[in-house]
């Protein structure tokens, strides 16, 4: 455990049991969007996207600006669920594929799990995307009372269907039911678009829950990820945007505000929402080939610029001091912190038995003091790669290495960075500014703070730090577990089991 937490950790720990010492532990909802656009919600200044319920409990929370996630699903939902970076998890190399016996490794507990020993009924409704080759993977048996839901990445939003296992010729062709109540194939919901299905259970959920017990409920929810399908009343919503892509994608965002809209007047109809604390996050950057824009940042889902990580998140709450509600937080938070805050800084459980990367951030949050995070690691990628052969040999870090890391207000960027153009919204008739990138170009220096779209690269001028910054991804790289990737395997295929996606180990 890193020093400055062991002399924390007390502290928050005396915090968190002092915030539930009147009343039992907070219930605590968390809400994951999944590709949602940072420019994509009316709060930040998005006059043609209408997302009332999410500006409204923003409104009356703390909205969290200076908050990073992961390029991609997977990886997002590891640090959440474990509270580790991925070089701590073997999970470097993007998502995993729902061929590869792969998984959150099982040494370690997850958020749940925690919470579980803290007292909590504990639940998750949505995309799990965490592997599933053997079930010792699934929810269930990761600490999760309930799971319904989908296993894989991604399903048809109606017919519950996924199609194909990954990158590999053998599987491109694989299709089968992944949709699950708890443990059993769900085959009575073709039909039933999936945010209102996953609504639905999310509100069932509520209405059954024992108040003996506080609730955790994780809602991942499908939307607004490919492929781009909504019902017709809500893209009508839309009629005036031209581009179908955004239209669509317009209304997912709208039908997904509506569904977290009716999740939160169920927990004031039960009498749940004056002790629950909601947590509001996006897993990645938006997708812009599919409708998203996260505007004015650069880049996107897969990006290691400020489009494919800065999320759009927010916390609410009845509980947050009278001072805090309505206001900003620029604080920098990253998606591991979520793991120590919930256990630690609401539920007031201690953090015996893991070794966590992230920091318990609930006094930042609740009482406007300062992050303890000033580093934060998004990745190093061993596997990662450029198109072209970089010439930079000024640390005994490889700078070819598809990595990033920011301290303070510096961001470094090294390797492949994923796409780096700044799109605007489709609405908007702008044109994608497309930057000139030298030829070898394996290194990007950006202050933050003072430049957040990134358009002015000071990594010639500011040699030091790019140095510094060099020697710390050495320094984590060096603690880093070898990446788990396996080749996908045969025995995956849904056809092998009653053509529903299931373990086969």
């Amino acid at each position: 455990m890193d020093a400055a937490k062991r002399v924390l950790e007390p502290l928050f720990l005396l915090t968190a049991l002092a915030f539930v010492h009147c009343k039992s532990p907070p219930n605590i909802v968390f809400i994951l969007a999944d590709d949602l656009g940072f420019h994509d919600i009316g709060y930040h200044d998005n006059n043609v996207v209408k997302t009332p319920n999410l500006d409204a409990l923003a409104g009356a929370g703390v909205k969290l600006e200076n908050y990073y996630v992961q390029p991609t699903c997977t990886p997002t939902r590891s640090q959440l669920m474990s509270g580790r970076y991925q070089i701590h998890t073997g999970l470097q190399h993007g998502i995993i594929w729902s061929a590869q016996p792969n998984c959150l490794p099982l040494e370690d507990p997850t958020v749940a799990e925690k919470l579980q020993e803290a007292g909590y009924a504990t639940h998750v409704v949505g995309k799990w995307h965490l592997g599933f080759y053997k079930r010792a993977c699934w929810p269930t048996n990761r600490g999760f009372n309930s799971f319904f839901g989908f296993l894989g990445g991604n399903q048809g939003y109606s017919n519950h269907i996924s199609r194909g296992g990954g990158p590999y010729r053998f599987a491109k062709n694989w299709q089968g039911l992944d949709l699950r109540d708890n443990l059993q194939p769900a085959k009575n919901y073709s039909g039933i678009y999936s945010t209102h299905l996953f609504a639905m259970r999310a509100q069932d959920v509520i209405r059954q829950h024992d108040r003996s017990m506080p609730l955790f409920l994780y809602v991942p929810f499908q939307a607004v990820h490919g492929p781009l399908k909504v019902p017709k009343k809500y893209e009508q919503q839309y009629a005036n945007v031209s581009i179908r892509s955004r239209r669509v994608y317009a209304g997912m965002t709208t039908c997904m505000d509506e569904a977290v809209g009716n999740i939160t007047s169920t927990l004031k109809e039960q009498g749940l929402w004056n002790n629950t604390v909601l947590v509001f996050s996006t897993d990645n950057g938006g997708d812009t080939n599919k409708g998203s824009s996260n505007w004015p940042l650069r880049g996107g889902k897969g990006s290691h610029f400020e489009g494919g990580i800065r999320a759009v998140g927010f916390v609410s709450s009845p509980l947050l001091p009278a001072d805090v509600r309505g206001t900003i937080s620029r604080e920098l938070i990253h998606v591991s912190d979520w793991f120590p805050t919930l256990v630690q800084g609401l539920a007031g459980h201690s953090l015996n038995g893991t070794n966590l990367d992230g920091f318990n951030v609930w006094n930042t949050i609740s009482s406007r003091l300062p992050s303890p995070r000033e580093e934060l690691v998004y990745n190093i990628d061993p596997m990662g790669h450029r198109p072209e052969v970089c010439n930079d040999t000024r640390s005994k870090f490889s700078t070819y290495i598809r990595a990033a890391i920011r301290y303070k207000d510096w961001k470094l960027i090294t390797g492949y960075p994923g796409s780096s153009r700044w799109i605007p919204p489709a609405e908007s008739g702008l044109a994608p500014i497309i930057p000139d990138t030298p030829k070898g170009k394996c290194v990007w220096l950006f202050n933050i703070t003072d430049d957040p779209s990134e358009r002015l690269d000071r990594s010639s001028e500011q040699v030091e730090v790019v140095d510094f910054l060099l020697g710390r991804l050495q320094h984590y790289q060096e603690t880093a577990v070898p990446v788990r990737f396996p080749d996908g395997d045969p025995d995956a295929n849904p056809a092998l089991h009653d053509n529903v996606w299931d373990s086969w180990e």
